[in-house]
């Protein structure tokens, strides 16, 4: 596992660790995180601050997004695959989408690079937590 997503796994520990949903994400840039983040709509009540969504804000006005890489624990969703997509972000590594298909075929469609690692830590801390807050996570992806 390469030190990108374990640093998106520590944020959303770290999200978890605050009372909010386990989804962490970076941006890295000429190999180097330039942005991270964690969903924050629990500990925030802002319904769009998603991982990448706080990662974006996190890493500020970068000028240009060309040569970025984000990584996220789940496959983004339609929301943060916008942002991708309205950004320029060429490449997106998804921890699993076995939990939440997310927008992949979206991001493709528009020219993004989407690789998905089906990392079981990454799927257990999902599950584990869809299981123990669904009702939360049915906010959180508009259920």
């Amino acid at each position: 596992m390469d030190e990108f997503i374990e640093a998106a796994i520590a944020e959303a520990k770290q999200g978890k660790q605050e009372g909010g949903i386990p989804i962490g994400s970076v941006l890295v840039k000429d190999n180097k995180i330039i942005g991270r983040g964690h969903n924050k709509r629990v500990q925030e009540g802002d319904p769009v601050t998603h991982a990448e969504i706080d990662c974006l804000r996190n890493a500020g006005r970068i000028g240009s997004f060309k040569g970025t890489t984000l990584y996220s624990t789940l496959m983004p969703c339609y929301l943060c695959a916008g942002a991708v997509v309205q950004f320029g972000i060429k490449k997106v590594i998804a921890g699993e989408s076995r939990t939440f298909p997310g927008a992949k075929e979206f991001m493709v469609s528009h020219g993004v690079e989407v690789i998905d690692l089906n990392l079981d830590e990454c799927e257990h801390m999902m599950r584990e937590f869809i299981e123990t807050n669904p009702q939360l996570w049915n906010e959180d992806i508009g259920e």
